[in-house]
């Protein structure tokens, strides 16, 4: 583990001068790091300074909240949405509202964030996604009905797979059925204009469609957001959790709305740096990964340490536990050049030369 005195962009310079090509973290769209949208950020900071630690129910109502949560509802394709001041709080925030509404079903490998418990099931499940959603309808279908709240992730960040959600259209219509997302790592990247995962997902017209996200990954704003029909999104409103918790910095609100251009730009490098990488490094049998997504899963051990003797620094962390095994993965965002690309897939497939050698 490096520690380091600044955040990195497309490089990372250690303490001790050494520099870094860093591939890493989970700031796909390189926006902490993007000099227009600080620019951005700091009109924001002008004109609402730098903190609103007040509760939102308080006599100020700054009109950018409302215009942030009028454009994410449209830009996700949801009736109503609400920013609170991290994705972990969204995620807390709509699975507390949901504690009565019905028994939770969890698919492997969610989120603590949507955890309505320390530990529902484990993280570590062998048991796959689709496999999860064939037993959980079948299991629908033949009890006896009471109401459920199911919740997911959108995608598989880690070992880097992409769900498909063709399961939820034959959800159960004879009992209320609540279906909660977390798309944090699509929101911004995934989908029509880089809109998440809600175009992919059906429901019948009876199951209630609740998306939360971080705004921190992609969008670079340090919140979250809650996605919903308006009745759930009032209630979340008029809660306590809402009312009593700081609300996200208004200067990232202003700055989110103006950048919604370098957004699609960053989003254009991005998926043209993830197809370059997939497509150099396609004959290694070396990563998992999933179309136009810009996270490569390693499926053998040591490349983490092979990439940082040649000064490159990917993603390697023990998980869920620190006893558990690394998992390892290259991570791609819209800072890195086609050279950053091409020097770290040259690096891939001298590594997995030397493996199978």
């Amino acid at each position: 583990m490096l520690k380091a005195d600044s955040l990195p962009g497309r490089t990372l310079l250690a303490p001790d001068g050494r520099q870094y090509l860093y591939c890493s973290g989970t700031g796909y769209l390189g926006t902490a790091r993007n000099p227009a949208f600080a620019a951005l950020l700091a009109e924001g900071l002008s004109r609402y300074g730098t903190n609103y630690g007040a509760s939102r129910h308080g006599p100020l109502q700054l009109r950018v909240y409302d215009e942030a949560e009028a454009y994410l509802a449209e830009y996700v394709g949801l009736p109503a949405a609400l920013t609170v001041s991290s994705g972990y709080l969204a995620g807390q925030m709509a699975v507390k509202a949901l504690a009565r509404a019905g028994r939770f079903e969890y698919a492997p490998g969610t989120h603590p964030a949507a955890w309505i418990t320390d530990h529902p099931a484990p993280v570590g499940s062998t048991r796959s996604f689709a496999d999860w959603a064939r037993h959980l309808l079948r299991r629908l279908q033949h009890e006896t009905p009471q109401p459920v709240v199911i919740v997911a992730n959108s995608l598989d960040p880690l070992r880097v797979q992409r769900y498909d959600f063709q399961w939820t259209r034959e959800l159960p219509t004879d009992r209320p059925v609540t279906l909660l997302i977390d798309d944090s790592h699509g929101l911004g990247v995934i989908g029509p204009d880089g809109a998440g995962i809600r175009n992919e997902i059906e429901v019948p017209g009876s199951v209630r469609l609740v998306v939360v996200s971080s705004l921190a990954k992609a969008c670079g704003v340090p919140g979250g957001a809650v996605l919903a029909e308006a009745r759930f999104i009032e209630e979340l409103r008029r809660s306590a959790f809402f009312g009593a918790s700081s609300p996200v910095v208004p200067a990232y609100l202003y700055a989110f709305l103006q950048a919604q251009e370098l957004y699609r730009e960053a989003r254009a490098q991005l998926t043209a740096n993830t197809r370059l990488f997939q497509e150099a490094t396609a004959g290694l049998g070396l990563f998992q990964s999933a179309p136009d997504f810009p996270v490569f899963y390693a499926l053998r051990p040591g490349l983490a340490a092979f990439m940082e003797e040649q000064d490159v620094l990917i993603s390697s962390l023990n998980y869920p536990t620190p006893d558990d095994a690394p998992i390892t993965r290259v991570v791609l965002s819209a800072l890195h050049t086609s050279d950053d690309v091409a020097r770290v897939a040259a690096l891939a497939a001298a590594f997995a030369a030397t493996t199978l050698a």
